[in-house]
C-alpha cells in the first residue's frame, strides 16, 4: 500500500507531518492493506492567514484494487482534528465497503450452485 501526502502552500509541516500522517493511516487501515493500492492525503488551510472556524481540511482517497476509490473529507479547527476525523471516516467507509462486498459474495451463486441444463 502506497501512501502519498500532499499539502497546500499554506501548510508547512515538512517531512515530520508526512511521516505522522503515513503512520496514522497505516495503523488505521492496515487491515485493508491487501485491497488498497494507494491512499492519498490532501491537507489544506482553506482560510490561510484569515483564521476562523473549521478552516483546516483533510481529504483522504483510498484506491481499491478493481474498485472505485473511496474518498472522505473532514473540516476542523486544527489540522490534527481534521486528520483524525478524516481517518475515522475512512475507516468507517472501508468497513461499509468491505461489508457490502462480503454480502454480494454471499448472495452471488458459486459455480457449484449452478446446475447444468438438462437435455
Amino acid at each position: 500500500m502506497q501512501i502519498q501526502v500532499h499539502t497546500d502552500h499554506n501548510l508547512h509541516g515538512g517531512e515530520s507531518l508526512n511521516e505522522r500522517v503515513e503512520a496514522l493511516l497505516r495503523d488505521a487501515v492496515g487491515r485493508f492493506a491487501e485491497q488498497i493500492t494507494r491512499v492519498e492525503a490532501h491537507l489544506g488551510d482553506e482560510n490561510a492567514h484569515k483564521g476562523g472556524g473549521n478552516d483546516m481540511r483533510c481529504m483522504l482517497e483510498a484506491r481499491l484494487a478493481g474498485q472505485p476509490p473511496v474518498a472522505v473529507t473532514e473540516h476542523a479547527p486544527t489540522l490534527e482534528q481534521a486528520i483524525n476525523g478524516a481517518i475515522g471516516k475512512l475507516k468507517r467507509a472501508l468497513d461499509t465497503h468491505a461489508g457490502k462486498q462480503e454480502s454480494a459474495r454471499q448472495r452471488a451463486p458459486g459455480l457449484s450452485d449452478l446446475s447444468a441444463p438438462e437435455a
